[in-house]
């Protein structure tokens, strides 16, 4: 049974959203005390987590950075603030998706399966370290190493570069991509895929990997060797 952890300070929505995945048997899990979040998660070592921006003391941007610091796991954003920039700074910030309030709970519950579906797909897949270049990826530790440079990458981050680097040096669509990552496309913006793509561009001009990663116009992405 995966485990869910909701940081929600609005209780009638969290017991929605407790009630709702509870009916698909997720273990659904509350914070505690919101001056001390990191704690409750790491008690309750969740599969994923779903975050509010709003929030008491320290708002949803701050603990999705704390976990990041410490975990890989997929976090979906919830948020009633509808400006692109919230979207764009969650993504930065690590996040897999960004929901905005009101939403869709049957759409929620979608997104949760899809990227919980993913994640245990992904844990299973038979290829664990490649290399590229002169670069080691390894999607088991969800790192790049090179030289003595390491980046550390989000799942989404690793997941989409296990499928450039076995289409390498041929292009992927983006459709393809996200079809992949969500399983269904009419659950995922396209911007959140172009976020995802320049957030894993920018780790890996980190350590001088530019280029790795060009765009074909009209088709989408490809790894070039």
């Amino acid at each position: 049974m995966s485990k869910i952890f909701i940081i929600e300070d609005d209780m009638p929505l969290f017991n929605e959203l407790k009630a709702r995945l509870e009916e698909w048997d997720y273990s659904v899990h509350g914070v505690t005390d919101f001056g001390n979040i990191l704690n409750d998660f790491i008690n309750i070592e969740p599969d994923l987590v779903i975050i509010d921006i709003t929030l008491p003391k320290y708002d949803g941007f701050y603990w999705c950075r704390r976990i990041r610091d410490i975990s890989s796991l997929p976090i979906i954003f919830l948020s009633s603030r509808n400006h692109p920039t919230d979207m764009v700074m969650s993504m930065q910030m690590g996040s897999d998706d960004y929901i905005q309030k009101p939403f869709n709970f049957d759409v929620l519950v979608a997104k949760v399966q899809a990227l919980l579906r993913r994640v245990y797909q992904y844990q299973n897949q038979d290829i664990d370290v490649v290399r590229f270049r002169d670069a080691v990826f390894d999607f088991k530790k969800l790192t790049v190493m090179r030289n003595d440079d390491e980046i550390h990458l989000t799942k989404n981050e690793s997941f989409i570069l296990s499928v450039l680097i076995h289409n390498i040096n041929q292009a992927v669509t983006r459709e393809a991509l996200i079809e992949q990552l969500w399983d269904d496309s009419r659950f995922i913006s396209d911007n959140t895929l172009t976020v995802n793509v320049t957030r894993i561009r920018k780790k890996l001009e980190g350590i001088d990997l530019k280029d790795a990663i060009i765009t074909k116009t009209g088709l989408g992405y490809m790894l070039k060797e």
